[in-house]
């Protein structure tokens, strides 16, 4: 919504082109014959898999000041050379508009999400204890369960028509197939055949090779590798080298 929402309001006020402080490139492809969307030189703190859902047509008219640089230690340099006051302001994480990192408290305050307790349950339905709400935990989570077992358990999804969060062993949470839904793709208009990419299951994670394809309307992803701690709604992005094929959401019912 953002980059079409600013892009019309460009237009409005007669400008060609509309530009953002994410790290990642645009450039035209000869081989592809199309503008694409590509890593920038950051390193871990590239930002193209947050940009996955831009409109492909929009591609031409977006420009990346950062994409060249190597670090934010360069772009401080600058400002502080300018005299600029943000020279020296702290880097933003997670969600800026929650200042204090408490999450469930804004749930809270700000919508009709009020906690309820419900059965912590293995993959073979043994209830195990009590949760305290679906949304007080996550996908991977081992502390804070509040329940003893034999072994290490960690949360490996949830049944929200039962409120059930569910837990299993470490091994259990690594998956090999996944499904992909909301697709925007930018390399090409539609896949016609099995594809190799690299595939990043979200922001923090490493790319893993995989194949993709097209089944009614979604894309399934079948890695090389088991991946760990896959979340359902998270973002999957593919890759080419270092160009943005597209990317989709991890479909919930690919959870168990």
């Amino acid at each position: 919504m953002k980059f079409g929402v600013m892009y019309e309001k460009a237009k409005e006020l007669d400008c060609k082109y509309i530009a953002t402080g994410h790290y990642a490139k645009t450039e035209y492809s000869e081989k592809y014959g199309r503008w694409v969307l590509k890593k920038s030189n950051a390193g871990s703190k590239d930002q193209s898999y947050v940009l996955w859902n831009i409109p492909k047509e929009l591609l031409q008219y977006i420009v990346f000041p950062l994409a060249d640089f190597a670090n934010k230690e360069e772009i401080r340099k600058i400002a502080r050379e300018n005299k600029l006051d943000v020279a020296n302001k702290p880097d933003s994480e997670d969600i800026c508009f929650i200042p204090d990192g408490n999450y469930k408290k804004f749930l809270e305050n700000n919508s009709n999400l009020k906690p309820k307790s419900g059965n912590i349950v293995n993959s073979s339905g043994e209830v195990l204890g009590r949760h305290t709400g679906l949304y007080n935990y996550t996908i991977g989570q081992r502390k804070g369960l509040g329940i003893s077992y034999k072994v290490p358990l960690f949360v490996l999804g949830f049944n929200k028509e039962k409120n059930e969060v569910i837990v299993g062993e470490e091994k259990e949470l690594y998956k090999k197939e996944i499904e992909v839904s909301d697709i925007n793709l930018l390399l090409v208009d539609e896949i016609k055949e099995e594809i190799e990419v690299e595939v990043k299951t979200r922001y923090s994670a490493k790319s893993a090779k995989a194949k993709i394809r097209e089944e009614e309307g979604k894309i399934k992803v079948v890695f090389d590798e088991p991946q760990r701690a896959i979340t359902p709604g998270q973002s999957a992005v593919f890759y080419v080298g270092d160009i943005v094929f597209g990317g989709g959401k991890i479909c919930y019912n690919s959870q168990l």
